[in-house]
């Protein structure tokens, strides 16, 4: 790769020079989105093509919607919850695209066991009004199953009964087996799904239901008309990508952490039921990124070991087996850096469960970067005995940021990336993206309609990229629905009338046609700006003559610019501060914090 070859010369400059200016984690630059293959891990695809508007203005019965971008901010994806109404879609994907988003994850719906009564499906012990409703000629639709299935031969049995909910439809392509499986209409807009499946997952073809055996009945209460459908259409008209769920696998009950296998041979004819569809009706759709894993994992050492990935690896191979290539499997584990409990992890650490997860044949994964739930801190080497956050002191305590946490977000990121980039190298093509958190742990202001996640703002979102942007391909943020429009201003407000402050991520000592200066890397970079440099004593300012797209050693929306500079006046192991600014300005809110060795 070209990236290998510039990382070897950035080293012999860095050998032959007087005083180096290193800073912390930038030994491997990430590989910029747009030059990679997007197949699954071990696998060879063709990049993946972006949706794009052919048309300024969209018209419907919802309204006139614009299709243009009004500002590009370095955030480009952004989780979405499901809604009833298909006009919130349209806002939500305006509003998303008006700020430069080209990204929506979808979130998704859990398979359950369930309990039956009467031949009713229970919810904790009473009867479920969402499938209450499913009846076929005054028999339940479990009870009609049992009818069926006892006419075929009377030795077989339902051994299990699942239940799911969606706001989807489904094609013909979910059934394997007509004359024992069907759609029934229900009250109003629902519609439901009777799948049924022998109980050891062999989800045979050949459909002979007179040889006696154990099965599965899967109640889907789904919709007689497809969100899916609808999103990806959307999709389409705004130039978004979307991630629709796959099926949540069920909890173990006395882990809920963990997926149950119990349950695997069901879930993974669920699975390849829904993938069957979407691959006879969105195979080829533009709009399809691909699909979101939605089952959440801690990213430890002992994750290899994790049942729970036993039950990823049955579902990502059915979608690499069901779905184009070029369609991924995304996955956002989460971090907990916490000193002070028994499960907190250190960088190497969840850089091991990094690697774990890219095992299971996932493509894209996108750690939460902690700081919204307060399992992770945005700092700086130097800032190691400063006090955290007060943000963060009803998680952690009234503490400083080295007693309270084992590594800050920057330093989990720089080596998941080195993990990242040893899988590339190996030929497993793995995608490092990051899920800054848009929250704060609690707040005065709060945001979802439970819970007690405050409203944070874009200046915190902005430390977070500056943190996180030096090492992915790609930022997105949980989530849009909510925390990214409530209170007054919102942070959509906010991204609108500040998206052009710059972000730095990354600076080196770059000699450039025998002069030294100063190689820094970010967002919202542009000629007439400057570049500040600052340490104990000192004080320059550069201006920038000129800012450019940065080549493949960064990811996407990244710029950098060279300046002059003589480092010879910077004593040797001095903390530098290095911020950036607009010609009109504005300053970057978090300036990089680097050492002179």
């Amino acid at each position: 790769m070209r990236w290998l070859i510039g990382l070897l010369g950035a080293a012999i400059i860095a050998a032959v020079a007087a005083v180096v200016m290193v800073l912390p984690g930038a030994e491997k630059p990430p590989v910029k989105v747009s030059e990679k293959s997007t197949a699954t891990p071990s696998s060879s695809a063709k990049p993946t093509a972006m949706p794009s508007p052919t048309t300024t203005e969209i018209r419907d019965e919802c309204g006139t919607f614009k299709t243009t971008e009004k500002v590009r901010y370095a955030i480009t994806g952004y989780w979405i919850t499901p809604s009833t109404n298909p006009c919130t879609w349209r806002h939500q994907m305006e509003d998303i695209h008006l700020v430069g988003g080209d990204t929506v994850i979808r979130i998704g719906y859990g398979m359950q066991h369930r309990a039956i009564k009467d031949g009713l499906l229970l919810k904790n012990g009473e009867v479920d009004p969402m499938f209450e409703g499913c009846q076929e000629n005054g028999r339940t639709c479990l009870q009609a199953a049992q009818d069926e299935l006892k006419q075929a031969n009377p030795g077989n049995r339902i051994k299990h009964v699942y239940a799911y909910r969606t706001d989807e439809s489904f094609g013909p392509s979910i059934f394997r087996c007509p004359q024992m499986e069907r759609v029934i209409p229900g009250e109003g807009k629902r519609a439901y799904f009777r799948l049924v499946a022998p109980s050891d997952g062999s989800d045979s073809a050949t459909c002979d239901f007179t040889e006696a055996q154990d099965y599965d009945v899967i109640l889907i209460a789904a919709s007689k008309t497809d969100s899916l459908e609808q999103l990806l259409a959307l999709g389409e008209q705004f130039g978004v990508q979307v991630f629709p769920a796959l099926p949540l696998a069920p909890r173990d009950p006395d882990r809920p952490i963990r997926a149950d296998p119990e349950h695997l041979n069901a879930l993974t004819t669920l699975t390849r039921r829904i993938l069957q569809d979407y691959g006879a009706r969105f195979k080829d759709n533009i709009a399809l990124g691909g699909v979101y894993q939605p089952f959440e994992v801690q990213m430890t050492a002992a994750l290899e070991s994790n049942p729970t990935l036993d039950v990823f690896r049955e579902q990502h191979l059915l979608v690499q087996q069901e779905l184009s290539a070029d369609k991924q499997i995304l996955i956002s584990p989460y971090i907990d850096a916490r000193k002070r409990v028994d499960h907190g992890q250190s960088p190497a650490q969840v850089a091991a469960g990094f690697r774990a997860l890219a095992a299971t044949g996932v493509g894209i994964i996108v750690p939460q970067d902690g700081r919204g739930t307060g399992k992770g801190a945005l700092y700086w080497p130097d800032e190691r005995d400063d006090p955290v956050d007060a943000s963060l002191k009803p998680v952690v305590g009234d503490a400083t940021f080295g007693t309270a946490y084992r590594g800050s977000t920057r330093e989990y990121f720089r080596a998941m990336a080195d993990v990242r980039d040893q899988l590339i190298e190996q030929g497993d093509d793995v995608e490092l993206w990051a899920n800054v958190e848009a929250f704060e742990p609690s707040g005065t202001e709060p945001c979802a309609a439970q819970g007690t996640r405050g409203k944070t703002t874009k200046e915190r979102l902005d430390q977070a990229v500056a943190m996180t942007g030096r090492y992915v391909q790609k930022v997105v943020s949980y989530m849009w629905s909510d925390f990214y429009t409530c209170g007054s201003p919102s942070l959509q407000d906010e991204l609108l009338s500040d998206a052009d402050r710059p972000i730095a991520v990354d600076a080196i000592r770059s000699p450039d046609n025998g002069a030294d200066g100063v190689r820094l890397r970010g967002y919202e970079l542009e000629s007439g700006g400057v570049i500040t440099v600052t340490w104990e004593g000192g004080e320059a300012t550069l201006p920038i003559i000129e800012a450019v797209e940065a080549l493949e050693d960064q990811g996407e929306g990244v710029m950098e610019t060279w300046v002059p500079f003589d480092w010879r006046q910077v004593p040797k192991g001095s903390w530098v501060r290095i911020g950036v600014g607009t010609m009109n300005g504005k300053q970057a809110s978090e300036p990089l914090h680097v050492r002179i060795q």
